[in-house]
């Protein structure tokens, strides 16, 4: 029996999760990074790359970047933002006036419209396609006649369809056009995919979610190995100012300590829910990656560690009976978010700018830890007040 060098032997996820970021260890140290509240360092001279403003870069940020880029194999420090959004912003901007941004048809709402916006004032188009499809995605990359894509962005599973992409081939179609490929990997995680060794040049997430994971905080990160993009990114969350604050940085690096473990149970709570839903008389439909009749199970099975902890039901009754279902739950949570302890749904449709393709019935629901047989009974239970009015 042999034992593997320590030295040469790589770190899981899950390893990574609690292990990274930590101060070097010298006698006295403290396990945890400190939080440093300064807004200003002491500087004379010419600024360089010590720091002088905490704008430009803090101590506080370094160990949460620094484990997200271990946790999606980058070589170069994640950026962390003020929020998902402020992420998101950040690398639409990488998109040049003039050109496309592909997007999924079924992506979070809030990206779509700031794509939009963004694409109204620079004189580029949004083109909007079946994620899932990869031949209509490479279509709508560089139609002859019409701009070429600049960035293709990407969400799998997508919010709240669940649709599963071929990000492999994807990223190949769009370097072949000249474009970026940007993956949001807020409902996967780094524990389910990474896309930068699938060929995207960028991936974005929501920290809110799964990896901070507690409900208590909003930031967002963008992780790149692509040195120049970095520094475009930098450049353009220094000039816009979403810079998150101290706490909100120690408390996001503090919940994902215990990623590795609150996925692993949300995963399995969902996939559970999703078998039985499936078999419930009162329930017309269930979405799940896990399951064989999702139609990309076998890609997710193929490209994906895991297939997550989001799930999609639609209710005998109609949107009616959605309504009445979320107001009926007990232990289930209405609010919209997602990837905290506790397990959440929301009817989408009740956004006015969610998708129209997306059913006014269908109900996102995000896993938690909590015991599954009370989810289970707090679910049947309200399947059945909400079928007996």
């Amino acid at each position: 029996m042999t034992t593997p060098d320590s030295r040469q032997h790589r770190l899981s996820p899950a390893t990574i999760a609690v292990a990274g970021g930590r101060p070097a260890r010298t006698q006295g140290a403290p396990v945890n990074p400190p939080v440093v509240l300064s807004s200003t360092y002491t500087s004379t001279g010419e600024p360089g790359d010590d720091r002088f403003y905490a704008r430009y870069d803090t101590e506080t940020w370094g160990p949460l970047e620094q484990t997200l880029a271990a946790l999606e194999e980058a070589t170069l420090p994640a950026l962390v933002f003020s929020s998902g959004m402020g992420a998101i912003d950040a690398v639409l901007r990488l998109a040049e006036p003039g050109s496309a941004i592909v997007a999924p048809r079924h992506a979070y709402l809030a990206t779509l419209t700031a794509a939009r916006e963004q694409a109204a004032r620079e004189g580029s188009v949004v083109r909007e396609a079946d994620i899932a499809d990869t031949d209509a995605v490479v279509a709508v990359l560089a139609p002859e006649g019409e701009p070429a894509a600049s960035v293709l962005w990407v969400e799998s599973p997508t919010n709240p369809m669940l649709e599963v992409a071929d990000v492999p081939a994807l990223a190949a179609a769009a370097h072949e056009v000249g474009a970026l490929c940007v993956v949001d990997n807020t409902f996967a995680t780094p524990l389910g995919q990474r896309p930068l060794t699938q060929g995207a040049d960028v991936v974005v997430h929501s920290v809110t979610k799964h990896l901070a994971g507690h409900s208590d905080v909003v930031l967002g990160a963008a992780v790149t190995s692509d040195g120049e993009i970095r520094a475009r990114l930098h450049a353009r969350r220094t000039s816009g100012g979403a810079v998150p604050g101290p706490f909100e940085t120690w408390l996001a690096l503090r919940g994902l300590r215990t990623l590795a473990l609150r996925v692993e149970r949300s995963q399995a709570n969902a996939l559970e829910l999703a078998r039985r839903l499936g078999d419930h008389p009162l329930v017309v439909a269930v979405g799940h990656p896990g399951l064989p009749t999702h139609p990309q199970h076998e890609r997710a099975a193929r490209l994906m560690d895991g297939f997550g902890s989001i799930l999609t039901l639609r209710p005998a009754g109609g949107t009616a009976a959605a309504e009445a279902l979320s107001r009926a739950v007990e232990v289930w949570l209405p609010a919209t978010s997602l990837g905290g302890v506790e397990s959440s749904l929301e009817r989408r449709r009740r956004l006015a700018a969610e998708a129209p393709t997306v059913p006014e019935d269908l109900l996102r629901l995000s896993v938690g830890v909590e015991d599954v047989e009370d989810l289970w009974i707090d679910l049947d239970r309200a399947l059945r007040a909400t079928a007996a009015g």
